[in-house]
C-alpha cells in the first residue's frame, strides 16, 4: 500500500496544526460559525443532529493493521468505542467533542492517515474495488490509478471551493464493485485492440434528488492524458456549475441541462490546452505509483490439496460452508482467497464495528493477511490475502467477534446510512428499519434460497444509502411530521446499471416488514430456475409486485 513520503508527512502535519488553530480561534469566539464552516468541512467535521461527527479518510478503501489499531484507539479515547464504516470506503466517529477534534488528526498523523477533504466542496476520496488487485476478473490493478489522483486532488487549490461535492470511482474488473454509472465521474480501465490501457470515462452519474446514470463522455482515454483530462473536466464544472442552488449544483444538473455532446465539446477544449503540457503522465510515473502496490511473499500452495482439504471440511460442517460460499472470493494467486467479514449482524447497525472489534481484525490481518486490509463500498471489512489452508481458522476467529454472518451478497447485508438517529438532514430513520428486516428474514437457510439481492436503505433523498441502485431500496420520507418509507424496486449499481421504480404511496415502519415480504414471496413465485431478483424484476415489470404489496 501507499506509503507516506516526507512531503505527505509535512502537509498533514501542518494541516493539523493549522486546524488546531482555526478551532481554538472559533471556540474563543474570534473566528464566526460561517467563517468556521468550511474550515471544518474540509478537515471531515460535520454538525450532526446530536454531536459532531468526524469523517476520516481511507484512501480507496485500504487500511493497515497499524492503522485499524489506531482508529480502535481512537474510537476507544475520543467516542463511544465504535467506528462507522462507510460507502465510500471511510469511517466516521459520530461523538467526538469538538475541542478534541485536532488531537484525533495529531493521532491520525502518526500513522499516515487524514481527514483532508471528507466533507465539504471538493474531491472526495477516490473508491475502487475491494478486491483490487487481486481479483480475477480484473484487467489490471486500479489502485496505483488512484492513487495518482489522491495525489492530484488533495488541497488543489482550483477545485477547493467546487459549486457541490464530487466523487470519483474507477473500475478495473469485469464486474462493477465500484458503483461506476452512478458518481460524478467514473472510469472504467480498459484496453484498446493494440493492449494500450486507457480509461473509459463516464460524468455526471450520482443520485440524490436527481439521480442519473452517467453517460460515457471520452470511449477511451489514453492513461497517460488521465489527470489533463479530469482536469478538464473539473474546470468546465467549476466555471459553469451553479452556486445559486445547491440542490442543482452537481454536475450532473449541469451534464443534463447542456446535453453530454456540448459538455463533451467544452471539455475536450480545455483538454487540448491541457493534454500534451506538464499534465502528461510519463509511464516512469505509473511504474512508481504500481510499486507502492507489489505482491506480498505469497507462498507456494498446492490448489488442489488445499481445495481439496476445504471440500473435506466444508462437508463436515453446514456452518463453514455457507460461510465459504458467501464471504470468501476467488483470488489471482492459487491457493489464496479474499475474505469478507461482514459488519451486518442482526442487531447492529450496518457497516458499524466496535474498537475490541477492530483490534481483532487487526490482529486477524497481522496474522493471515499480510498486515493489510480493505473497506468494501458494502461496508464490510475485507482479508485479501489469506491462504485457502487458513479459512477454517479465520472463520473461527471471525464468529468469535461476531463477524462471520454468512450474508454476503444477499438481503441482509444491506447499505445503510446512519439516517434519523444521527443525521441532521435525514427525514427518517434508517438503523430501526435495517434491524426489523434482518429479524424478519434470520433464516439463513431461506436468504440462501432467495439468492443475491441488494436492499439499500437511505433516510433522506441525499441518498447516502444508494437506494435508488437497490434491487429493492428503501427511504425515509416525512409526511406531516411523521416518518413513512417509499419503497423502489429494480434498482442496479453493476455495469448494467438502473435506477429503481417506486412502487406507490409509502408506508410506515410498522408496515414495511410485511411489505419486503410480500415483494419477496411474489419473487419467488414468479422467477424461472436460478434467476436472481433483479433478473426476474427486468422480466415481469413493476405491476405484478405492486398488485401483490396493495391488494
Amino acid at each position: 500500500m501507499y506509503v507516506y513520503d516526507n512531503y505527505d508527512h509535512t502537509l498533514v502535519s501542518e494541516r493539523v496544526e493549522q486546524f488546531r488553530d482555526q478551532t481554538q480561534r472559533y471556540l474563543a469566539g474570534e473566528i464566526s460559525e460561517s467563517e468556521f464552516l468550511p474550515l471544518r468541512l474540509q478537515n471531515g467535521l460535520y454538525v450532526q443532529r446530536l454531536a459532531p461527527m468526524l469523517r476520516i479518510a481511507i484512501p480507496y478503501g485500504m487500511l493497515s493493521s497499524t492503522q485499524l489499531h489506531k482508529l480502535a484507539d481512537i474510537s476507544s479515547k475520543y467516542d463511544k468505542g465504535y467506528g462507522h464504516f462507510s460507502t465510500r470506503q471511510n469511517m466516521q466517529l459520530n461523538w467526538p467533542r469538538l475541542e478534541e477534534v485536532p488531537d484525533i488528526l495529531a493521532e491520525l498523523a502518526t500513522v499516515e492517515m487524514h481527514a483532508i477533504q471528507t466533507s465539504g466542496n471538493c474531491i472526495r476520496n477516490t473508491t475502487t474495488d475491494q478486491f483490487a488487485g487481486i481479483a480475477a476478473d480484473e484487467l489490471e490493478d486500479p489502485r496505483p490509478y488512484c492513487e495518482l489522483i489522491r495525489q492530484w486532488s488533495t488541497l488543489h487549490p482550483e477545485f477547493a471551493y467546487l459549486p457541490r461535492k464530487f466523487k470519483i470511482a474507477v473500475c478495473a474488473s469485469e464486474q462493477d464493485r465500484a458503483a461506476v454509472h452512478v458518481h460524478d465521474i467514473g472510469l472504467r480501465l480498459k484496453h484498446n485492440d493494440a493492449g494500450d490501457t486507457g480509461f473509459e470515462v463516464l460524468v455526471g452519474g450520482g443520485l440524490g434528488r436527481t439521480p442519473v446514470i452517467g453517460p460515457t463522455l471520452c470511449d477511451f482515454l489514453p492513461r497517460k492524458h488521465l489527470l489533463a483530462y479530469l482536469d478538464s473536466i473539473l474546470r468546465v464544472y467549476n466555471q459553469l456549475g451553479r452556486r445559486d442552488n445547491k440542490y442543482k449544483a452537481r454536475i450532473k444538473i449541469l451534464v443534463r441541462a447542456l446535453g453530454v455532446d456540448t459538455f463533451r465539446e467544452k471539455v475536450e477544449r480545455e483538454f487540448d490546452l491541457l493534454k500534451d503540457g506538464n499534465m502528461t503522465v510519463p509511464d516512469s510515473e505509473f511504474e512508481r505509483m504500481k510499486r507502492f502496490f507489489s505482491l506480498p511473499d505469497y507462498a507456494e500452495i498446492d490448489a488442489n490439496e488445499a481445495s481439496g482439504l476445504l471440500r473435506q471440511q466444508a462437508s463436515e460442517d453446514k456452518a463453514f460452508a455457507n460461510w465459504l460460499k458467501r464471504n470468501t472470493h476467488p483470488h489471482k494467486q492459487a491457493g489464496y482467497a479474499a475474505v469478507t467479514l461482514s459488519l451486518k449482524p442482526t442487531g447492529i447497525a450496518p457497516g458499524d464495528a466496535t474498537d475490541k472489534q477492530m483490534h481483532a481484525v487487526a490482529d486477524l490481518a497481522e496474522q493471515f493477511s499480510f498486515g493489510e486490509l480493505r473497506v468494501s463500498h458494502e461496508q464490510n471489512l475485507i482479508l485479501a490475502d489469506v491462504r485457502q489452508t487458513d479459512l477454517f481458522e479465520v472463520w473461527q476467529a471471525a464468529r468469535a467477534i461476531g463477524m462471520a454472518t454468512p450474508n454476503i451478497g444477499l438481503m441482509t447485508d444491506m447499505i445503510c446510512c446512519p439516517g434519523g438517529d444521527f443525521c441532521s438532514l435525514a427525514n427518517a430513520k434508517s438503523i430501526p428499519i435495517a434491524e426489523l428486516i434482518q429479524r424478519r428474514f434470520d433464516d439463513l437457510d431461506y436468504l440462501h434460497d432467495i439468492g443475491e439481492l441488494d436492499l439499500n436503505i437511505s433516510g433522506c433523498m441525499n441518498a447516502c444509502g444508494h437506494h435508488h441502485v437497490g434491487h429493492i431500496g428503501i427511504l425515509g420520507v416525512d409526511k406531516k411530521g411523521k416518518e413513512f418509507y417509499q419503497v423502489q424496486l429494480g434498482g442496479n449499481s453493476d455495469l448494467d446499471a438502473s435506477l429503481g421504480n417506486v412502487l406507490g404511496p409509502s408506508f410506515s415502519q410498522e408496515q414495511l416488514p410485511d411489505v419486503i415480504e410480500t415483494i419477496i414471496d411474489t419473487y419467488v413465485n414468479l422467477r424461472s430456475d436460478e434467476e436472481l431478483f433483479i433478473d426476474t424484476y427486468r422480466r415481469v415489470g413493476l405491476a405484478p409486485f405492486k398488485e401483490r404489496v396493495y391488494a
